[in-house]
């Protein structure tokens, strides 16, 4: 269910350039009324801190690999968002991911040496440029009170990941994950959907730990995460039907789902 960007950046993202009070002195920034760069994304990162509101939504799993991140899934298929139509407008009302809230703006680092982050954008984003509306990013060359706005909501990102890491580890730590697998079996049909291709915390191993490390998971919040997590994987049913519903099931075969 996730495949790293080709260009090396970060999924939405086609290109990013530092904010700049020179060079976007008369840019705008304004909302957009629909997320076109959601149609064909199904699964979107995620940070621990949204697991318990997110959970209502969204079945949580956490991507392949020795350094796995948690996913959002909006779709159980490459290129499939159940939650959005084909204009990117969400369908129903849910919890929208911070990663999704935060585009087209993102901190980086301008040089892979420098210690400092800086307030950057796409734009290639219809979300900010020189337009008539919209939010005054710049006045007098200082940054306006929108901006700041902006520049909070990444840094409370950035520390939200830094959290999500430190869970991640957690978990590796005390060797939770578990190669996931789901299969479904429509009605009707004599096979099941097979979905593969992405990790899950092993039940029995979570059984089976030592009183006092679950201790410990319990008062640094991280049990209530594992759970939120679980109790979240029920949901791939309910996605799963509403790719039925849309006609965007593939063909019955054993396909990978992250």
């Amino acid at each position: 269910m996730a495949t790293a960007p080709a260009n090396n950046l970060p999924i939405f993202y086609n290109d990013l350039v530092p904010l700049s009070s020179v060079d976007h002195a008369d840019f705008r920034a304004r909302p957009l009324d629909n997320a076109g760069f959601l149609v064909n994304q199904h699964a979107v990162p995620l940070t621990s801190d949204e697991f318990v509101s997110a959970c209502r939504f969204y079945p949580i799993v956490f991507s392949a690999g020795e350094n796995p991140v948690p996913l959002a899934l909006m779709g159980l298929n490459e290129g499939v968002n159940t939650f959005v139509d084909s204009d990117g407008k969400l369908l129903n009302p849910v919890y929208v991911p911070a990663y999704i809230r935060r585009y087209p703006f993102l901190l980086a680092r301008l040089t892979p040496d420098s210690e400092d982050l800086s307030l950057c954008f796409d734009p290639t984003s219809a979300a900010i440029g020189k337009y008539e509306d919209g939010d005054v990013l710049f006045e007098d060359g200082k940054p306006t009170e929108p901006v700041n706005a902006i520049l909070e909501f990444c840094k409370n990102f950035e520390e939200a990941g830094q959290r999500t890491g430190f869970f991640m580890e957690e978990l590796k730590k005390a060797d939770l994950l578990m190669d996931g697998e789901v299969a479904i079996q429509p009605e009707g049909s004599d096979k099941p959907y097979v979905y593969r291709g992405f990790q899950m915390v092993d039940e029995n191993k979570l059984r089976d730990l030592r009183g006092d490390v679950l201790r410990k998971m319990m008062q640094n919040g991280i049990l209530g995460l594992v759970f939120a997590h679980l109790f979240s994987l029920q949901l791939m049913r309910e996605v799963f039907a509403e790719q039925v519903k849309a006609g965007k099931v593939p063909e019955l075969i054993q396909v990978p789902a992250v």
